[in-house]
């Protein structure tokens, strides 16, 4: 199996904040699902950071209730059985930011070299080898939209898993793992792609009040539905605390 990266998941619980759960994350695995199948559900994630044998991404997770089952958490787009025979298998760790100024939130537009071209997401990209994943949005976002951010928090783990041909035209059964920053751009200025000739065609601010007229593939979204509102409200206590200091 080709792998961009480890990744070990480490369970602590809310109570006490004890470690309940340690194990490595298996190819196709959505670290929400390992928790359910362990007796737990994740509360929130609370740190990912690079070590001597890999990531270690760090879950706050409180126990399952009684007879609760496990439900099905990330996206799945398998293939049959035999195009997944045929398929390299690849597990890739990467981060993405919900990168805020005062009024917008920040995007980046996918090119033709993807599978989703003309979509909308989150500037991000794949966690280098010894790389910190918060090192990572920092020189994504600059590559990708050309800004600087700040102090990028931890907020989610996103898990997908599909069979289908990378931009190269190989047959990758594919696992991507994404760790979600909420970051404040300090300075916010005109979106420039660094990276030209990339996965990332263009740049853009989106004002707060109409993100959702934007095409944003699925993943992201989601993620803007259940995090931007808290993202900006944080912006704003921070905002708030540099002016009365």
């Amino acid at each position: 199996m080709r792998q961009d990266g480890w990744m070990d998941i480490v369970g602590r619980s809310a109570a006490g904040l004890d470690v309940v759960y340690r194990h490595h994350l298996d190819h196709g695995e959505d670290p929400r699902q390992g928790a359910i199948r362990r007796g737990w559900q994740v509360e929130r994630a609370l740190s990912a950071t690079q070590g001597e044998d890999g990531l270690e991404l760090t879950l706050l997770v409180s126990p399952l209730p009684r007879g609760e089952r496990p439900r099905r958490n990330g996206h799945q787009r398998l293939r049959p059985a035999d195009a997944a025979r045929d398929a390299e298998v690849r597990q890739r760790p990467a981060a993405y930011a919900i990168a805020v100024c005062d009024s917008a939130v920040l995007a980046t537009e996918f090119s033709s070299r993807t599978g989703v071209p003309g979509q909308w997401g989150l500037p991000g990209g794949g966690i280098e080898p010894g790389e910190d994943p918060a090192d990572t949005v920092v020189r994504e976002t600059w590559e990708e939209a050309g800004q600087r951010l700040s102090a990028p928090v931890l907020i989610d783990v996103q898990s997908d898993h599909w069979v289908g041909h990378a931009p190269n035209g190989v047959l990758e059964d594919f696992h991507a793992i994404r760790l979600i920053y909420a970051a404040r751009c300090p300075e916010p200025g005109a979106a420039v792609v660094h990276d030209v000739g990339g996965t990332t065609s263009a740049a853009q601010w989106v004002p707060l009040d109409s993100w959702t007229s934007v095409p944003w593939t699925r993943g992201a979204r989601s993620l803007l539905q259940r995090h931007l509102d808290s993202c900006v409200r944080g912006l704003a206590l921070d905002a708030s605390c540099r002016t009365e200091s």
